[in-house]
């Protein structure tokens, strides 16, 4: 029975090191988020992540679409729903064996598979029809998950929404939800 737990402890650890990454900090509006990305399997937008974080791209950006039982999504648009200017797309990583389940990170993008570039949003649900292949080929590249603050993702999840203007016809908080900071609080 001793050699049973040793060997079922030693595969739960091998498994959350094999997960264990950087780790960031997003200070929001209702409360702070801890993210752990996966570098391993989604080097390219978890670097592009990380590029963003330590330039402060994200300071005083918003969530700008919330849709509860779905996802929350930011990090493009600042509190007078101006989208900010960013850097060259980069490849769709979906198809790195992540799925989109509730409290995960990923990429998004518009139709164009590989259109990704500072925007992301956080699974509310498992969303099995982002994964790869999803209708259009791709899918949504995941590459991190929330490891504390899912309370906050469903405070967000919450808040009252509605129209803004002819581009935003519904899923935008009527108060904003801003990402105050986004920092790293560990290499791995």
């Amino acid at each position: 029975m001793l050699k049973h737990v040793s060997l079922l402890a030693a595969g739960l650890a091998l498994s959350v090191a094999a997960w264990a990454g950087p780790k960031v900090e997003m200070q929001t509006t209702l409360g702070r988020i801890v993210i752990e990305l996966n570098q391993d399997k989604a080097p390219i937008s978890t670097q592009n992540f990380l590029a963003y974080t330590k330039e402060n791209f994200y300071t005083d950006t918003v969530f700008h679409r919330v849709i509860p039982g779905f996802m929350i999504q930011g990090g493009g648009f600042n509190k007078e729903m101006e989208q900010k200017a960013t850097k060259t797309p980069i490849a769709n990583e979906a198809k790195n064996g992540l799925k989109n389940a509730r409290g995960t990170i990923a990429m998004a993008r518009t139709n164009d598979p590989q259109s990704a570039t500072a925007q992301f949003f956080i699974n509310h649900k498992d969303n099995t029809p982002l994964d790869f292949p999803s209708r259009d080929g791709w899918g949504y590249a995941v590459f991190g998950k929330v490891v504390e603050g899912m309370d906050v993702v469903d405070k967000i999840a919450a808040v009252p929404t509605g129209p803004f203007n002819r581009f935003f016809p519904t899923d935008v908080p009527i108060d904003p939800v801003v990402i105050k900071s986004v920092k790293v609080i560990s290499e791995k």
